[in-house]
Order: C-alpha cells, then structure tokens, then sequence
C-alpha cells in the first residue's frame, strides 16, 4: 500500500501528508509544552537569550574522537556549547563549556544527576522532564520534537531536533544572534554500524567519541542517523545564509561535507 502511494502521488504530496500526520500525532504533547509550570519557567527564561550575543561567533563542540587531534585550550575565552557527554572533559579542558545541550532521552535518563550538577546554563529536551525532580534556575526545556522538519527562529516553540543535538545547539545559536558558528569535534563518522536510531547497550569501551568512558560498558544509546542529521544540517545552512551569518566546519579529518571547511588554527591567527 505504501509502496502504491510512493508511486501514485507526487512527493511533495507525500510530504504534506506525512507532515499533517505527524502534526497531528504531536497534538497530545502541547498542552503540557506550552503550559506545565516548568516549560511556562523555561519560555520566559529562553527570552532572555534572544541576540544576546549579536554579532559574535561561538564553538559547537561535537564528541567525536578528532577533538583528541584539536588543541581545546584555544576556547578558554570564546563562547562554546558542549553536548552530551562533554563534562568528562572538563577537569582536563580546566574550564566548562558556556552552555550545555542534550536532547537524547538515553543519555539525560543515565546522566540526569552529572547533567544537573554542571555549573553552566542548560538547554535540555522537554519530553526528559520525568528524570528531574526539580527545575535548577539555570536549566531551560525546550519542547523539541522528532518530527516536522524545520529550523527553529523562536526557541520559546517547537524546535526540530534532526537526529543530534548538534542540530539543536546550531538552533540555539542562532537564537542568541551568533553570527559566525565554527563546528569542531563533529567527525559524522561511527564505527558501529546498524539500523539508525537502534537502541543498543555497549560492551566496552567507547570508540566512536574522544573518551572511551563516553558510552562505555553497559550505557545504553542510540545508532545514528547521519542522513536525517543531513536534512537538519543542511537547513541550518541555509538559514545562516540567508540571514548573512555563516557555520563554519572546523573538525580535523571530518566527514561531514555541508558547510564550508575551515582550518581550526586559522581561526586564532
């Protein structure tokens, strides 16, 4: 039957289906992302971020290996977002990151504790809301979905997370009037292999990110989805461009072939 549609309606019939259908399955989750105490908190706090840093650039740290091969001590004094995981760095690094992201439920459900304890403002997916008991004052939810691809103007709404947080951070960003965004640590390059958004438990050390405790024995995530985090890549692009504001990929040895390459040293000459 799905395969008679494919072939019997155009595509971009087929995506508008598709959209209102996923619209509509969303509809349940709004009540609460717009109105729970929480996201209402979140909302007014996310307001104060709007261009507040007009005009600058920032680092968006990805976790992938290359960050080994990438002389961090440069970003002491620049903005940063670290993601995920990025805090295992810290004591070595000396310094925090300016801002955290993390939308992956897995990740915010076995790291809840560390991720709340981190000193620095925090932008986390709403639908994790159940793994904390209290909303810390630096913490914002961002009612983030699957689903509906877009990129996201107004952080107070919806914001399309497009397979990695780094789609998120690229948004949040943007959001805070950046205008120069540099990639770094973003390899789009996994050894393990298999069905995209698999849930799998590890069995050892972690090669696919710069610390092998990152996803170590026993941590249970998700395979990637490197071709959807495509779609969300290559829409942030877009609207960078459009609005005269640039991302810049600065990875050493990266995959990813969306934005412009850049090298890392060149940016502190």
């Amino acid at each position: 039957m799905k395969q008679t549609l494919k072939t019997l309606l155009p595509s971009t019939v087929l995506q508008t289906v598709k959209n209102t259908y996923d619209a509509v399955r969303r509809l349940p989750q709004v009540p609460d992302a717009y109105l729970h105490p929480w996201r209402r908190k979140s909302r007014g706090r996310m307001y104060e971020y709007r261009n507040i840093h007009a005009g600058k650039r920032c680092f968006i740290i990805g976790n992938g290996p290359s960050l080994k091969r990438t002389d961090l001590s440069k970003l002491k004094d620049e903005y940063t977002f670290g993601m995920n995981r990025i805090y295992l760095m810290f004591p070595e690094l000396g310094f925090t990151t300016t801002y955290f992201a993390s939308i992956n439920d897995l990740v915010i459900e076995q790291c809840a504790e560390e991720i709340a304890a981190l000193p620095i403002p925090k932008f986390l997916a709403w639908h994790s809301n159940r793994h904390f008991q209290r909303l810390p004052e630096d913490l914002v939810f961002l009612y983030t979905t699957y689903t509906g691809p877009q990129f996201a103007y107004d952080l107070t709404r919806r914001v399309w997370e497009g397979a990695t947080v780094t789609n998120v951070a690229l948004q949040l960003a943007f959001y805070m009037g950046f205008e120069q965004v540099i990639l770094i640590g973003v390899d789009h390059n996994f050894t393990s292999k298999g069905d995209a958004n698999k849930t799998v438990v590890s069995d050892g050390d972690d090669p696919n990110h710069f610390d092998p405790r990152y996803f170590g024995k026993g941590f249970r995530w998700q395979l990637p989805d490197l071709d959807t985090s495509e779609i969300g890549y290559t829409l942030a692009r877009d609207a960078y461009q459009k609005a005269g504001r640039q991302v810049l990929d600065a990875t050493v040895g990266g995959k990813l072939t969306i934005f412009p390459k850049v090298d890392y040293n060149s940016l502190f000459e």
